[in-house]
């Protein structure tokens, strides 16, 4: 007599396990930070230890111009500064590994913004995306400053910046 073949019994699907705490991401509360706060962290400018102090913890958020913006501080640190170009690498490096969440933004919103605050589009965007994303802006620019502490603290949103 051949011998009776057994099918293997159907196998539930497994469930998969995360061994991650989700606190994690609570000790990480999200800030926008500017060109200026990086700068400072990066190429160790005068506000180097607050600006490292600021960010360390912290989820970091900006508009996708950040990359060009920095791309500039490291291109005027090279012809203005005179920094050693081995000095820029490593800060351009240091950046390259940082967790930035990029984001895009409302072009139109950030016009407003701009008009209202008398700001440039380029630091509008970054007021812009703090609103939108509910974080606080960083930076060490006196303006843009004075212009997020008057817009997110009356909570208008971007879109209504007209």
């Amino acid at each position: 007599m051949p011998p009776r073949r057994i099918s293997p019994a159907p196998r539930a699907p497994s469930t998969l396990h995360v061994a991650e705490s989700p606190a994690a991401y609570a000790r990480r509360p999200r800030i926008v930070a500017d060109a200026t706060v990086l700068a400072a962290a990066l190429f160790r400018e005068a506000e180097h230890r607050e600006a490292v102090a600021l960010l360390a913890g912290r989820a970091l958020a900006a508009p996708h111009l950040l990359d060009y913006e920095l791309a500039n501080v490291a291109l005027k640190k090279l012809r203005r500064e005179r920094l050693p170009r081995e000095a820029v690498e490593d800060a351009l490096d240091a950046y390259r590994s940082l967790a930035i969440e990029r984001h895009g933004i409302d072009p139109a919103a950030v016009l407003a913004l701009s008009q209202r605050y008398l700001l440039t589009a380029y630091d509008s965007a970054y007021l812009w995306l703090a609103e939108r994303l509910g974080a606080p802006l960083a930076t060490f620019d006196a303006q843009l400053a004075r212009a997020a502490r008057e817009h997110l603290a009356a909570g208008t949103g971007a879109d209504d910046a007209n």
